[in-house]
């Protein structure tokens, strides 16, 4: 599952991909996805590290490829196109900063049009696909009566005229007998999106403009946040967590944008986190939303799943008000699952089993 990280040029993705995953974009840019991994960014996973003490500690990780830059040539070209519908969510990085310093494709800073251009983007390349498979379907149909084929034709019409009002496909229902007809087709739009607002150091806590995007987002189900990459850029090289907390707390930053923008693209991949806790290593994990214990035990392995006999489960936010284990046993806070449970974020789990 992975992540790929889009934009028009100079709009900071690059800046914000070499945060996150340590990878640097090669000299001249950006021509082909670039692979890399990020840690998952989360304060409950330091707390847990912090309260145990572990000799070894794993963060979870999750895959982001940053994409060429969108403009004329590489929309003329397609090869975008076809590297967006092979990522599983996307990141949009939108320029909302003034810098003479820094040109824009189209003169001026308006995070507005931009956003709707590449939205319309994404859209007629979806539509433009369904076209061509209509006309296909249509004339195949002509020859030979298919019912499976006409019920394929009669769902891309509808999805047709949901596109040419200008609605992404994620917001279109499909039933879940009609998925299979489209499962391997390229659609963008069907993808969840974050939108990532790159501000100037001076706007990091003005979110006039997130508000006044919040009722469209919602609509359009797009996640939206701030973050600014001058910033985090210079976070980054700070040489403690200390000194990197301190410069945060100066700027009135309460969570980190890393934080939050990690915490919405497994939002957008429809996962959560969970975490193994203990002397010898505390682990966080990445698990599918709605998945039972015996799932999760086989994220850890698959012997766990295999012989899975229940999960013995405590909430994170319990730990923290009883401080430790024993205060959850002394509070009757620790639960005994069997198969049917259904993890939730931030769940700390101990797996028994018999192989």
């Amino acid at each position: 599952m992975k992540v790929g990280m889009i934009g028009l040029p100079q709009t900071g993705k690059i800046t914000l991909f070499q945060i996150l995953t340590g990878n640097k974009a090669p000299e001249g840019g950006v021509t082909k996805p670039l692979p890399g991994a990020a840690d998952i960014l989360d304060k409950r996973f330091d707390t847990l590290v912090s309260l145990y003490e572990p000799k070894k500690n794993v963060r979870a990780r999750i895959d982001l490829v940053l994409l060429p830059k969108i403009e004329q040539e590489t929309i003329k070209k397609g090869d975008i196109f076809r590297e967006i519908a092979d990522t599983d969510a996307i990141c949009h990085v939108v320029r909302a900063f003034e810098d003479e310093a820094v040109y824009h494709v189209d003169g001026t800073v308006n995070p507005i049009r931009d956003i709707d251009m590449v939205n319309a983007e994404l859209i007629m390349h979806d539509l433009i696909f369904i076209e061509k498979r209509v006309e296909k379907l249509t004339q195949t149909l002509k020859k030979l009566k298919d019912e499976n084929q006409q019920k394929e034709l009669d769902l891309l019409l509808s999805m047709k005229a949901h596109l040419e009002d200008e609605k992404p496909l994620r917001l279109m229902e499909i039933a879940a007998e009609d998925e299979f007809m489209i499962r391997s087709y390229p659609f963008i739009t069907r993808k969840q999106m974050i939108l990532a607002l790159n501000v100037a150091e001076d706007h990091i806590n003005d979110t006039a403009l997130m508000d006044s995007l919040k009722e469209r987002c919602e609509a359009g189900q797009i996640e939206v946040m701030q973050v600014s990459a001058k910033v985090e850029s210079e976070i980054a090289l700070l040489d403690t967590e200390e000194e990197k907390e301190e410069f945060q707390k100066d700027l009135g930053i309460e969570v980190s944008a890393l934080e939050t923008l990690t915490t919405l693209c497994l939002k957008a991949l429809g996962r959560i986190s969970f975490f193994t806790v203990g002397k010898d290593e505390v682990r966080q994990w990445l698990l599918r939303r709605n998945s039972t214990a015996p799932e999760a035990a086989g994220v850890i392995h698959s012997d766990l799943q295999r012989g899975f006999i229940r999960a013995e489960v405590f909430k994170y936010n319990e730990l923290m008000e009883h401080k430790d284990e024993a205060g959850l046993k002394k509070a009757g806070k620790i639960y005994v699952n069997g198969k049917e449970y259904v993890v939730e974020d931030g769940d700390i789990l101990n797996i028994r089993f018999k192989v």
